[in-house]
């Protein structure tokens, strides 16, 4: 977690190769941005291959999942705010 208000959170995620997460949904809308490294995504049953710089959109109530490929890093931005995560 970096930062966040009532609107907005910001969280950076670590991910080792080889991680695979669970697919989900939420109702926060969400954008990702690769900081480094290579994911898997899968959303809305479309998988693509997403590498450092790349950025997408995931909007609330849909599911979605990852996994690295590589060693990798992401900053998530949510709104509204992930309670969830403050908890």
């Amino acid at each position: 977690m970096l930062a966040y208000n009532d609107k907005l959170f910001l969280a950076e995620h670590d991910m080792v190769k080889g991680w695979v997460g669970t697919m989900h949904s939420h109702p926060h809308e969400q954008i990702v941005y690769v900081v480094h490294g290579h994911l898997s995504v899968t959303c809305q049953g479309k998988t693509v291959e997403i590498r450092t710089g790349d950025t997408f959109v995931v909007r609330g109530g849909v599911e979605h999942g990852a996994s690295a490929i590589e060693d990798s890093r992401v900053v998530d931005v949510f709104t509204p705010c992930r309670e969830d995560y403050i908890r």
